[in-house]
């Protein structure tokens, strides 16, 4: 049974995709089975250009781990932003 839930974000940022790098002006995010990834269910994350249609996307499946890691990651990242005033 899947437990299909999407959350989306509107973003500003670019991206590779297969044709080269690409602008995102969304983030789709939802825990679902994986496509690739050797596990049972996945946060998925697609970056897109919904100007592009569907070849404009980036995605990412990660483990719940690794997604809870790159949380982590990435406020680390904010805040040494902040402190140094460059957010």
């Amino acid at each position: 049974m899947c437990n299909y839930m999407l959350e989306t974000a509107k973003i500003t940022g670019s991206g590779k995709a297969p044709k080269g790098w690409i602008p995102l002006t969304e983030a789709r995010v939802y825990f679902d089975h994986p496509f690739h990834t050797m596990a049972d269910h996945t946060v998925n994350i697609d970056f897109v250009d919904e100007n592009q249609g569907v070849d404009a996307r980036v995605a990412v499946e990660l483990t719940a781990d690794s997604a809870r890691a790159l949380i982590e990651k990435l406020e680390a990242a904010l805040k040494f932003g902040e402190e140094a005033k460059l957010v």
